[in-house]
């Protein structure tokens, strides 16, 4: 009879700020910012919390990194393509962090981006801006409006509205379909199979605006 076999032991993954970083982002994703701690994420890697520290001095410190992460995440285009064209494929890009993201992407929005990595990623943006032509005053009212439009559908595809918090007593659907039948005519393409044709659909209109706009500085009306 053959002698059993010992049970080798998992060998334990060495800890690196890559690493925690990774793991955090995922904790967060999954669970929200609210439910995130030291203590948690220590769990999830299989070590103390003291040693997360040495990484990373403080929860602001990580969550740099994390921004950091979501920024490289996000596609520029470099010089070469039409302006209008990086800028979509930008705008579409960064919708994907946010789907890709929704635990953490409240904060991302939120964030300065002050520090260094922040500051290159909005300039080599602003730098798409600058190929329209565009007047500063003008390109500095696109930059501003498209990310209004970026970040509040963002937000609201990854954590919004329909996660939101309910009424109480919310309205039966049969009284709602009786006495507001103009929400409940449009409530169908709300839905999330609609999401990005209607993200799309609004992205063209300022993207047609942009260019009409260069466009009209261009000829000097």
């Amino acid at each position: 009879m053959p002698a059993p076999r010992k049970s080798v032991p998992k060998k334990r993954q060495p800890l690196s700020a890559a690493r925690i970083a990774r793991e955090a982002l995922a904790l967060i994703d999954a669970e929200g910012l609210d439910g995130f701690s030291f203590r948690i994420l220590a769990r999830q890697l299989g070590c103390e919390a003291m040693s997360i520290y040495h990484y990373f001095p403080s929860k602001a410190h990580l969550y740099d990194a994390l921004v950091e992460i979501c920024l490289n995440e996000t596609v520029i285009p470099p010089p070469g393509a039409p302006w209008l064209d990086r800028l979509r494929e930008f705008c579409l890009s960064f919708r994907n962090v946010a789907l890709r993201h929704p635990g953490f992407f409240l904060y991302l929005i939120s964030h300065r981006l002050n520090n260094r990595a922040g500051l290159s990623f909005l300039n080599r943006l602003l730098q798409v801006f600058e190929d329209s032509g565009l007047s500063t005053e003008l390109r500095a009212r696109h930059f501003r409006t498209i990310g209004y439009y970026v970040m509040g559908a963002g937000l609201d595809e990854s954590m919004g509205y329909v996660r939101g918090p309910s009424a109480v007593e919310p309205v039966p659907e049969e009284e709602a379909r009786r006495d507001y039948p103009s929400i409940m005519a449009v409530g169908p393409y709300f839905k999330k199979a609609y999401h990005e044709e209607t993200f799309r659909s609004g992205l063209e209109i300022m993207l047609r605006q942009m260019a009409e706009d260069a466009a009209r500085e261009s000829s000097g009306h």
